[in-house]
């Protein structure tokens, strides 16, 4: 059973389903609304639980109805929430989600995600030792990023760092990455490079390994050689979100299969995913995957 640490946002995802995006001023007719458990954080260390691993997250939840219920769904999901703090003066964070023909738009409020730090992510060092692997992502402050590279350096511990939402991340920082994960427009991001070249000349300016990911083409991985294609597994899709999150999280869970059986199985979490509704809602089992994987192996 892996061990995973998560360092990242915990979201109440707000979801409206309907036809079509508005426009700008248009109002129109949604066909449904739910509230679901979200946020980048919280949705990697549920899809790396519901495949088994043991998972300790490092967060921030606001004292709130929101937060309240954040918390017991992660509770049940056998997560260890013992470095997630409860703050009285600010609110959970949230996400309004439109899904529209199977694509998403999103607008993140921080929140209590902007208030997770560095000394908090110090004091949670216990957690990194003898971890499989260290869950990154960016939407917490980089100050905390920054420094749950270094607890895990001092750990032994191998980083995935998911650059969303992207922003230009320094060299320093990215050389102690053990795998980027991005899509292509993220890593131009992180690099500050123009999106709309070659995604393996994009791939071979970073300077640690990447997992790019594809969408339905499945992602390519570079780790010092020429890029590696892993096809995607072929699903009707329900809704994407999430997908990048469940990818993320099952590569966490695999990476001590090498990384070729690691992105082949998070291709098929993926798939997985976007074939039901809702971001944590879609992630899927152990069993699901492994059949999956082996079924189009």
């Amino acid at each position: 059973m892996a061990r995973i640490v998560v360092v990242g946002s915990i979201n109440m995802d707000l979801v409206t389903v309907t036809a079509r995006f508005p426009g700008p001023g248009e109002t129109l007719m949604g066909e449904r609304f739910l509230t679901v458990p979200g946020g980048k954080g919280a949705n990697q260390a549920v899809a790396a639980a519901r495949l088994g691993a043991r998972v300790s997250l490092v967060g921030a939840l606001g004292r709130d109805a929101f937060g309240d219920q954040l918390y017991t769904g992660l509770q049940r999901e056998g997560i260890d929430l013992t470095h997630v703090r409860r703050l009285d003066d600010t609110e959970s964070g949230t996400a309004s989600i439109t899904v529209a023909s199977g694509e998403n738009q999103i607008v993140v409020v921080p929140a209590a995600n902007a208030r997770v730090t560095a000394a908090q992510v110090e004091k949670s060092a216990a957690a990194f030792d003898g971890a499989d692997a260290v869950l990154l992502q960016l939407e917490i402050p980089l100050e905390a990023v920054e420094a749950a590279v270094d607890v895990a350096a001092r750990a032994g511990v191998p980083v995935i760092l998911n650059p969303a939402p992207a922003q230009r991340l320094p060299a320093a920082l990215l050389k102690r990455v053990r795998y980027l994960t991005p899509n292509q427009h993220e890593l131009a991001g992180v690099l500050g490079e123009n999106a709309d070249g070659d995604f393996r000349a994009l791939m071979a300016c970073a300077p640690c390994p990447v997992v790019l990911t594809r969408g339905s083409e499945g992602a390519w991985y570079r780790d010092g050689g020429e890029p590696v294609h892993q096809r995607g597994f072929k699903v009707d899709v329900v809704d994407t979100t999430g997908a990048g999150d469940t990818f993320n999280g099952a590569m966490a869970v695999f990476l001590d299969r090498g990384i070729d059986e690691a992105v082949r199985l998070a291709c098929a979490a993926a798939a997985l995913s976007v074939s039901r509704l809702g971001a944590q809602g879609g992630m899927p089992s152990l069993r699901e995957t492994e059949a999956l994987a082996s079924a189009l192996k």
